[in-house]
């Protein structure tokens, strides 16, 4: 188990590890294939997993602290930690007519890509999609810092170059920020099918993405700051997608 820490051991096995009781209650309540859940034998089964792990059949093991350590990678171990296989992704999510799609560009931190998931989940956006160049999804960083909304939506791993040529031929609207940009993120039609394309801090979108996008919109600031980053930027962004979707007038 202590292999999925690494990326290439992940990749061939089709398995991510998930620690702690929040990620294995949350993976539990969505369904998600939970293949084996390790307890530690000190501290025995959480209060919040007891009734949980009464209704699962998955493999439940008890570990010693140290081979929690191991495993998790940690001094610290949690009480817990799963190994879940992989989803098998469809793109049907992606192409629906009011589609709400956010699609990460050369994302290369994981608590920027597990905060930007978790902003999806929160204003129920369809799907996420993470280019080439982005960190690997499931990265135990990533994984803890979506807080289990990995669970709640559709995050797929694809070649933009594929996608994004065929997001357009659907009618679906490619929108990025620029600070070159004069149109506001407030201004812009949220209602249609649209995909919110984001890229590092860094480097912003790289110059492929940015030939596919059809409008690009600034966030206004009144203060001092420069910029956001772009686990904020996403924020704000979907949010005002929401209030226009849900709450316009």
């Amino acid at each position: 188990m202590a292999a999925l820490l690494e990326k290439k051991h992940r990749d061939r096995g089709g398995r991510f590890l998930i620690e702690g009781v929040h990620l294995v209650q949350e993976a539990l309540l969505a369904g998600a294939d939970v293949e084996t859940i390790v307890i530690d034998a000190e501290r025995g089964v959480p209060a919040e997993l007891r009734t949980l792990l009464g209704q699962t059949d998955c493999e439940l093991i008890e570990a010693t602290p140290a081979i929690m350590a191991k495993c998790t990678g940690t001094d610290s171990p949690p009480p817990v930690f799963g190994v879940v296989a992989k989803p098998k992704a469809g793109d049907a999510s992606l192409y629906k007519p009011d589609s709400l799609v956010v699609v990460l560009d050369g994302v290369r931190d994981p608590g920027n890509v597990g905060t930007i998931i978790r902003s999806a989940d929160a204003v129920g956006a369809d799907a996420v999609i993470l280019g080439r160049g982005c960190v690997d999804l499931y990265n135990p960083k990533t994984v803890r810092s979506t807080m289990g909304s990995l669970f709640h939506l559709p995050v797929i791993e694809g070649d933009l170059a594929e996608l994004l040529p065929e997001a357009k031929k659907r009618g679906i609207h490619l929108v990025g920020t620029s600070l070159q940009a004069t149109a506001t993120c407030y201004s812009y039609d949220w209602s249609g099918p649209t995909w919110l394309l984001l890229g590092s801090e860094s480097h912003g979108l790289s110059e492929a993405a940015l030939a596919q996008v059809d409008t690009r919109m600034i966030i206004p600031m009144h203060g001092r700051s420069e910029s956001l980053n772009v686990a904020m930027a996403s924020t704000v962004l979907l949010y005002e997608a929401m209030r226009q979707r849900r709450y316009s007038t």
